[in-house]
């Protein structure tokens, strides 16, 4: 196996783990699910533009996380889809500016996880309302923190390149 594929899968597999480990730590304080979450794994989504071993790395963990945290299947399903488009779209966003790789995340999950509150957890909440609420974690989490932790270790992520 060449080294590139080795390097990638490991990258992808601490994404995954990472994403878990920092979800069970949200799930502690109640925040990991809801009207109202919090999900510190969520930072995590900012690094989706280091390549498809990331993006799956993040995909595999949100759906893990999903699992192992007692989510209903459409949520598991669809949360990892929401993670998904959102690091699809870091990747490619990542090619325009550096600046906005916080924002697909966002997006994707506030148009897709108010629709599992409502439909799978019956939440009776407005649709907007649930979309602002989402958004408020998300920002918190994947601009304010996520960029945050980016740019303190930027200059060691140039040095990987792609995974």
């Amino acid at each position: 196996m060449k080294k590139r594929n080795i390097n990638g899968i490991t990258a992808g597999a601490l994404f995954a783990a990472s994403y878990v480990v920092l979800t069970f730590v949200s799930q502690i304080f109640g925040l990991a699910s809801g009207a109202i979450q919090f999900r510190l794994s969520e930072c995590l989504t900012v690094f989706a533009y280091m390549g498809s071993y990331s993006i799956m790395g993040l995909t595999v963990g949100c759906f893990l996380a999903n699992l192992l945290t007692g989510c209903a299947l459409w949520d598991i399903i669809f949360g990892s889809v929401a993670t998904l488009i959102g690091a699809v779209g870091t990747y490619y966003i990542h090619k325009v500016s550096d600046r906005l790789l916080w924002l697909p995340p966002v997006l994707s999950n506030c148009i897709i996880v108010p629709v599992v509150l409502q439909k799978v957890y019956g939440v009776t909440d407005a649709y907007w309302y649930l979309m602002l609420t989402v958004g408020i974690g998300e920002i918190a989490m994947c601009l304010a923190v996520g960029m945050l932790v980016h740019k303190a270790v930027k200059k060691r992520i140039e040095k990987l390149g792609e995974i």
